[in-house]
């Protein structure tokens, strides 16, 4: 079964736009800054993205990318102006950065009330994307107490699975707040043999350590891991963030739960790290790609600058 995340997308959507009015009838303007210092085409598709939904939700955007690639203290001292000012809401660096500019030295510079993705240690903010894959986790343990009889997890109730209406389910409740949902989340992943594929630094490694926040144990596997098939055999469920094709019909037990926030292109069309017409058959639930889990990553990024406004 496919997770809805367009109209979990749609609910978030609607009650971010309804926080900013409010922000805005007391004289509160959210406000991100992004910086970008290496405009590659697809680092400039995503952060295009960033800026027509900050749009579309009635929060200022402001985009820093200089046509030539700044030295480290010029950018240190560009950064140190926008932090300081009251007006910037969140913060954010788009990742990679030029090899001579180091991020550690970046990121120092950016207030932890303004970090709004979660990068550094002391950050107010859970990383945006792990969010996202939180919700889609909230999703099925929402099914599951809307329907008692089904076991989300279980290929025996596939065919019933199918038959769901998901409409009920989806309202404010799926928006996730980490903290309140903490032990919602340890209830319901205990016993489960969770897998976190790939260890990047905007993927796999933050999601990792919002699994560690929670204290819930995982496996984590990246392209040096032994026999990942026999793990992935194994797994209850599977987040992907490799931008490969390491899933298929094949390595998975039926029932599976497949999260999906890899992409790739095969043949100029964008995928995940599996095919969905080869695993929908076989996971009890998936995210699809495009799509999926992608768009929640980007709500959730201004839900943390909205929260930033409100501490203002």
């Amino acid at each position: 079964m496919k997770i809805p995340c367009k109209e979990i997308a749609q609910i978030i959507e609607t009650s971010l736009i309804a926080e900013v009015q409010v922000l805005k009838q007391q004289n509160v303007q959210p406000k991100l800054v992004t910086f970008l210092l290496d405009p590659t085409p697809e680092q400039n598709s995503f952060v295009s993205i960033k800026e027509r939904v900050g749009n579309k939700l009635g929060i200022e955007f402001e985009l820093i990318s200089p046509q030539t690639i700044p030295s480290l203290e010029q950018i240190k001292q560009q950064m140190q102006t926008v932090a300081q000012d009251p007006k910037t809401s969140g913060i954010i660096i788009q990742l990679p950065l030029p090899e001579q500019i180091p991020s550690t030295e970046l990121y120092k510079l950016i207030p932890p009330q303004k970090e709004i993705e979660g990068h550094i240690s002391n950050s107010h903010f859970q990383f945006p994307l792990s969010l996202a894959v939180f919700t889609g986790i909230k999703y099925i343990y929402l099914l599951s107490q809307y329907h008692p009889e089904l076991d989300p997890g279980s290929f025996n109730n596939f065919e019933m699975l199918k038959q769901v209406q998901h409409d009920e389910i989806i309202d404010q409740n799926i928006i996730v707040n980490f903290d309140k949902d903490a032990n919602i989340f340890r209830s319901f992943l205990q016993n489960k043999s969770i897998v976190i594929a790939g260890r990047g630094t905007t993927g796999g490694a933050p999601i990792a350590k919002a699994f560690d926040a929670l204290q819930i144990p995982y496996i984590m596997t990246a392209s040096k891991t032994q026999n990942p098939d026999d793990i992935y055999k194994n797994a209850d469920i599977i987040i992907t963030a490799t931008g490969k094709k390491i899933i298929n019909k094949d390595n998975i037990k039926p029932g599976v739960i497949l999260l999906n926030v890899g992409l790739r292109k095969e043949n100029g069309i964008l995928k995940g790290d599996y095919d969905e017409d080869e695993i929908k058959d076989i996971a009890s639930f998936y995210t699809e790609t495009p799509g999926g889990l992608g768009p929640l990553d980007v709500l959730y990024l201004y839900k943390n600058v909205i929260d930033a406004a409100k501490q203002v």
